[in-house]
């Protein structure tokens, strides 16, 4: 059995095991990983609970060394675990190291973070008492994270954690157990208390649920669909946990009549595109003014069809395969159902065959739709995009804003008046101004609106508001002798 689950300080075996095999190449297995029992997880929990005040004990220079080191150690192995995340994930191989040094640098910063994290002295209303206010640790975490972004996510979700005193109990997704195992070794092999992180695997409606049900955690830090967050919150609300979600997405971007027409299509395609259109960021509704649709959307078919398709780890590979049968057959129904919804499939929304057997896509661009079809209601997580037509700047606000979703929303155009308007009524919680809906920085806030996110923001310094709870001390400062 393998032991690819680590326990209060232990590499374990669990009770049975799930296989992992390349989307690439499905003749390709990467191996069979461990899943936890529920006994497991609550050893789990018990070790968490014992080792967190430890760890805050141990003090902020300890704190800042540890992160330090882990951040340090996964950019120096971007290219070694970029390969796995590709190989396994299916996101082609530069992505796959940027992606790993990505979350390195989350955990340098958030070494920084631990020096700055100071508290306010205040004024009191009554003479002879001072206040001190400071941010303590909330306690145990759990975090839930997705297949996306099998390193970066719950790097950004571990980091902060481990930086403001908590301790840590991780599930990953059961689709890319390999890079998880990559993070957990790396981060075990600090010199940090046994229990302080924990690595459970494990279905999400058996450990999952159990997880977040538990009233051995103090907060939820969960990235995923919106189902399964609704899930979680009513499962928290339950012992009063403290929750974050980042969840579905329906991406806008306008492209008015006065954009750079070429760099529109170049972002609208990458944003669409890159990733395999499998994050949460792409850009699956792009609204264009009446005035260029027809060219734009000329231009968009031609860069579709440009990409390269292939092998996640092969040299010049653009897009590689879906991360899985389920998604691809779920994405092929999208097509299917845009089309019965009257939508005009201009290219792609096939299936593709390659040297190696996998789970190929041909990127989708649907045109004539509108805003109330279910391909521009739904999150597709998919190499699709759909492109609606708008009759001027407010049409197309409108149109954007007309969703139950707001994570990030862009706009392509020259108006300077055009851009800040849009910065104040576009209800996201990112827009970009002539650049691609994907793509955020490290050391800034992350997170949406209405059904996309739930909680306080995640990364930057706003991570505080999540990972730590506040104190303010009253104390009576005497007389002098």
């Amino acid at each position: 059995m393998n032991t690819h689950l680590y326990i209060n300080g232990q590499w374990q075996s669990g009770i049975s095991e799930i296989e992992n095999r390349n989307p690439s190449d499905l003749s390709d297995i990467i191996g069979n990983y461990a899943q936890a029992s529920a006994d497991q997880l609550q050893s789990a929990l018990d070790a968490a609970r014992a080792a967190q005040p430890v760890w805050w004990a141990a003090g902020i220079q300890k704190r800042h060394d540890v992160m330090m080191a882990i951040g340090t150690e996964l950019m120096a192995r971007a290219q070694e675990i970029g390969e796995m995340v590709a190989r396994e994930e299916g996101k082609p191989l530069a992505e796959g190291k940027g992606e790993v040094y990505r979350a390195g640098q989350f955990f340098t910063y958030f070494a920084a973070e631990v020096l700055r994290n100071q508290g306010d002295l205040a004024e009191s209303t009554r003479l002879g008492v001072e206040i001190d206010v400071r941010r303590e640790p909330v306690g145990v975490v759990a975090v839930v994270s997705p297949w996306n972004f099998p390193v970066a996510t719950p790097a950004w979700k571990i980091a902060p954690a481990l930086a403001f005193g908590n301790a840590v109990v991780w599930k990953p997704a059961n689709l890319t157990p390999a890079s998880a195992i990559f993070l957990a070794e790396i981060i075990g092999k600090q010199d940090i208390p046994a229990g302080l992180f924990n690595l459970v695997m494990g279905a999400g409606r058996e450990i999952g649920q159990t997880l977040v049900e538990s009233p051995k955690v103090d907060a939820i830090s969960f990235t995923g669909s919106v189902p399964v967050g609704r899930g979680i919150a009513a499962a928290a609300v339950v012992n009063m946990t403290k929750v974050q979600m980042e969840m579905g997405s329906k991406n806008p971007m306008i492209i008015m009549e006065d954009c750079d027409l070429d760099l529109a299509v170049l972002h609208a395609s990458g944003a669409a595109f890159g990733g395999t259109g499998q994050k949460c960021t792409a850009a699956s509704r792009l609204i264009v003014h009446e005035k260029i649709h027809d060219a734009f959307v000329e231009k968009l078919v031609d860069a579709a069809r440009a990409y390269k398709v292939g092998n996640a780890l092969a040299e010049g590979t653009q897009i590689g395969p879906v991360v899985s049968e389920g998604q691809l057959k779920q994405n092929l129904d999208y097509i299917a159902l845009g089309q019965a919804e009257g939508a005009e499939l201009l290219c792609g929304g096939q299936r593709l065959e390659r040297d190696t057997e996998g789970y190929y896509m041909a990127p989708a661009v649907f045109a004539g739709t509108r805003n109330d079809m279910r391909i521009n209601r739904e999150e597709m997580f998919a190499p699709i995009t759909c492109v609606i037509k708008a009759g001027g700047y407010s049409e197309a606000l409108d149109i954007a804003n007309e969703s139950e979703f707001g994570l990030t929303a862009g706009i392509m155009t020259t108006s300077l008046a055009r851009a800040n308007h849009f910065r104040a009524n576009m209800r996201a919680g990112c827009v970009m101004v002539n650049l691609p809906t994907a793509g955020t920085d490290y050391h800034v806030p992350f997170g949406g609106r209405g059904a996309s996110s739930f909680g306080s923001r995640e990364q930057g310094r706003y991570a505080a508001e999540f990972y730590t709870t506040v104190k303010t001390a009253y104390v009576a400062a005497g007389e002098p002798a």
